[in-house]
């Protein structure tokens, strides 16, 4: 299991740096078509959203992509709300999960193909500093309980709501799951539901994708970004819906 784990690594990592998401929205649906059960992948999926956002948002703040400050405050409400929804997720069905999962991967795509197109170096609209915390709280509760790091919600509201360039939202969107996935993370280990073993595997191999990706994302206009954010979220409600029906 272990040398099927590396590839699959390397390949979430590569698509987390490239897309800013933590990388549950590809590895949950792949770890659930190689058998591990849904409460085991979202663990493990954890574990390997630590590794990749704060490595990727190290090299982000190097290449000057990614705005610290709003960045901190959502991100601390996503640390609370994390911690709180590493607890939720024992109480709820694997079905009811899946169901979750899916709807979120359908709002994420409509909310991203309606956005406006905002050139990179345009500014941000100033929101409301509690807004902003809030809406880290609400995303990290509902992120962690399904396994991924948040940014597949953050993101297309960046986009979408606050006018954010697509480049810069997707950066801070992996900036967000460096703190929801901590503390879920911290939580999870914390109550024994957490694959730690082959969580580590895919951790590690996703840190050389992690750089694969962020060096592709500084090569791409930011409307081919767009389409392949796009595409992506098309790719994993595919994989999904063949995981729940077929």
């Amino acid at each position: 299991m272990m040398m099927e784990l590396i590839p699959v690594g390397i390949l979430v990592g590569a698509m987390s740096g490239f897309f800013g998401i933590g990388g549950g929205t590809i590895l949950v649906p792949i770890l659930l078509a190689m058998g591990f059960s849904t409460k085991d992948a979202i663990g493990i999926s954890i574990i390997q959203m630590v590794f990749s956002s704060i490595y990727g948002s190290y090299l982000n703040h190097k290449k000057g992509s990614l705005i610290v400050e709003d960045g901190i405050l959502v991100g601390l409400g996503g640390f609370i709300g994390g911690f709180i929804g590493g607890y939720i997720t024992q109480y709820f069905a694997d079905r009811v999960l899946e169901f979750l999962f899916l709807g979120l991967l359908f709002f994420a795509l409509f909310r991203l193909f309606t956005a406006k197109h905002v050139e990179e170096g345009s500014q941000t609209r100033t929101v409301n500093k509690a807004l902003l915390f809030s809406i880290g709280v609400v995303i990290g509760i509902f992120a962690i309980t399904l396994g991924v790091g948040g940014s597949i919600v953050l993101t297309p509201i960046l986009v979408g709501l606050l006018h954010y360039p697509i480049k810069k939202a997707v950066s801070a969107g992996l900036f967000f799951v460096v703190f929801s996935s901590v503390a879920g993370m911290s939580s999870r280990l914390l109550t024994g539901t957490i694959d730690f073993e082959n969580g580590l595997i895919v951790a590690i191999a996703s840190l050389i994708g992690v750089w694969i990706g962020i060096w592709l994302k500084e090569h791409i206009t930011s409307k081919k970004h767009k389409t392949a954010l796009l595409l992506m979220y098309v790719v994993a409600i595919v994989i999904l819906i063949n995981k729940m029906w077929f």
